[in-house]
């Protein structure tokens, strides 16, 4: 069996979790099949690094000492922002020799800055993929996926991506029941695919400014069943439906229909991950009304009909029953 080595770069203002994360994703399939993976940190100059929340972490020992890994692995955090120039070079210069690159979070901005992005596909925090974008117009930024692999390029969105990009890479170097095993350790379900949103439908959209646009947010989240035209909204939030409609959109950044599209998929989502309920149940419950209106909307936005998507992604348990 190949030992893979996994190199982690550590720098200051690296963000913790971002290393930590994925090192605990490696550690426990080196557990599980001994000898899969050996992992080493190094830092510029081997001395230890401060991360942005406080911590200090220390290296095995220097970039320039490392041997070539199989799996090179770089991680985000403030000090990706204003890199030092001479991590930059040695990203540039021997990067090219791991056989794996990987990046968490803002990670990515290190490999771009690197030219390592360059006529790639790739992504980041979601925050940061708009100047992202503008700032290396070369690379084919991707806003919305989890993480995203271009051939032996991988990059992740913020923080749990890194575990979840991780437990995929164990999944396709060992196979799917140790990286099950990993996941039900860490607390985590094997459950999301690299095309996930980043992001909920609440945290995708703003939060109004006005009380009575904010209630009906919530409202909203709570009720994906109810009623949830614009009439009806507008009557809960005490103004017209004409008035309703282009403040919702204004302060929300997106129209109450797609927001209330957003929400349903969202809640179907957890149901069928979460719990046992049958197909036509949830479908009922998240105010689709009918299975066929359901699977839908989930063929469009997520490429998989509900049952297929449970079969994929709900953690290992009782079944559900049938519908």
């Amino acid at each position: 069996m190949e030992q893979r080595d996994v190199l982690v770069v550590l720098f200051d203002d690296v963000q913790a979790l971002d290393v930590t994360g994925p090192v605990e994703v490696f550690h426990g399939a080196a557990q599980g099949v001994p000898g899969a993976y050996r992992i080493r940190t190094a830092s510029l100059d081997g001395a230890p690094v401060r991360t942005s929340s406080g911590l200090t972490l220390v290296p095995d020992g220097m970039l320039a000492d490392a041997a070539p890994p199989h799996t090179l692995l770089v991680p985000g955090g403030q000090g990706t922002l204003a890199p030092d120039p001479r991590l930059v070079d040695w990203l540039r210069g021997n990067a090219h020799r791991a056989r794996r690159k990987v990046s968490v979070c803002s990670g990515a901005l290190l490999l771009a800055e690197a030219g390592l992005l360059d006529g790639r596909r790739a992504t980041t925090h979601w925050m940061l993929c708009e100047s992202f974008a503008e700032r290396f117009p070369e690379v084919h930024v991707e806003p919305d996926p989890i993480y995203v692999r271009d051939g032996d390029l991988a990059t992740s969105a913020g923080v749990t991506a890194g575990i979840d990009l991780a437990l995929a890479l164990v999944e396709e170097d060992h196979g799917r029941d140790l990286a099950l095993t990993i996941a039900r350790h860490l607390v985590v379900f094997l459950r999301r695919p690299g095309n996930q949103t980043q992001f909920s439908a609440q945290l995708a959209a703003q939060t109004a400014e006005r009380r009575p646009l904010r209630d009906v947010q919530q409202w909203i989240s709570e009720n994906p069943a109810a009623d949830l035209s614009v009439d009806a909204l507008a009557s809960r939030a005490g103004l017209s439906p004409r008035h309703f409609a282009r403040a919702f959109r204004d302060e929300v950044g997106m129209t109450p229909g797609r927001y209330v599209d957003r929400v349903r998929l969202e809640a179907a989502r957890r149901r069928l991950e979460d719990t046992v309920d049958g197909v036509e149940q949830i479908s009922r419950r998240c105010g689709y009304g009918t299975p066929e209106a359901m699977r839908r909307a989930f063929l469009r936005v997520l490429g998989a009909p509900p049952a297929e998507y449970r079969r994929r992604f709900q953690p290992a348990g009782p079944g559900p029953p049938a519908d």
